[in-house]
């Protein structure tokens, strides 16, 4: 089989497994609840699969294989994933689409820039990345879910619009060229406690039926 196949892959995979799961449900449109809290396991798995990689002496084709893979995956999990919440929430007025195209679109080309900006700096040093340019896609993880958490709040009439705009302010910062640090070990366990509150917070305003 064509492919390259380690456990340097596997949190990546089960992101996407998550991420694809999720789309599913919102197309029906009944457990939206679900597709929220996909993407939040996606964000979750995203977040460590990197350390992993680097755990295991690679090639440089693994490595760049690695690098494709994880960013492919991405534009499903955190490009695409939210869009279709989005889609299921209520976006379907004309210039929602717009919104969505452009969210996705946004997604793709930071994706695309940080693979070429990623190898360039990989061929001049082996050190690890300590800074992001523009804000990560994967930041959507705990965007989303944490506005989702608001929507019985904000009603269901005015939800689509808010869930819109936060959108559309997003895929302008994940091309906006700003320095953001890398978030450290400390901070990345901050961030899962932050996801689990989400998490069983979503879950106590939105039982599963």
């Amino acid at each position: 089989m064509i492919g390259f196949y380690n456990y340097t892959v596997i949190l990546t995979y089960i992101g996407l497994a998550s991420a694809v799961t999720g789309i599913y449900f919102a197309m029906d449109g009944k457990h939206i609840i679900v597709s929220v809290i996909a993407l939040l396991i996606s964000g979750l798995c995203d977040m460590f699969d990197g350390k992993i990689a680097r755990t295991m002496e690679r090639t440089d084709a693994e490595k760049k294989f690695g690098i494709q893979i994880d960013s492919l995956c991405d534009l499903i999990c955190f490009g695409f994933l939210p869009g279709a919440i989005g889609y299921a929430v209520g976006m379907n007025k004309i210039y929602h689409y717009f919104i969505l195209v452009f969210f996705t679109l946004a997604a793709v080309i930071r994706l695309a820039y940080f693979n070429v900006m990623e190898e360039e700096r990989q061929k001049k040093t082996k050190e690890v990345r300590r800074t992001y340019e523009g804000l990560p896609v994967t930041s959507v993880a705990l965007i989303m879910p944490l506005l989702y958490g608001f929507r019985k709040n904000i009603g269901s009439d005015y939800f689509a619009e808010v869930y819109a705009v936060v959108m559309l302010l997003v895929g302008i910062a994940f091309i906006t060229r700003f320095k953001i640090k890398k978030p450290q070990m400390r901070t990345m366990l901050v961030f899962v406690g932050i996801g689990a509150l989400e998490f069983l917070w979503l879950l106590y305003k939105y039982k599963l039926k």
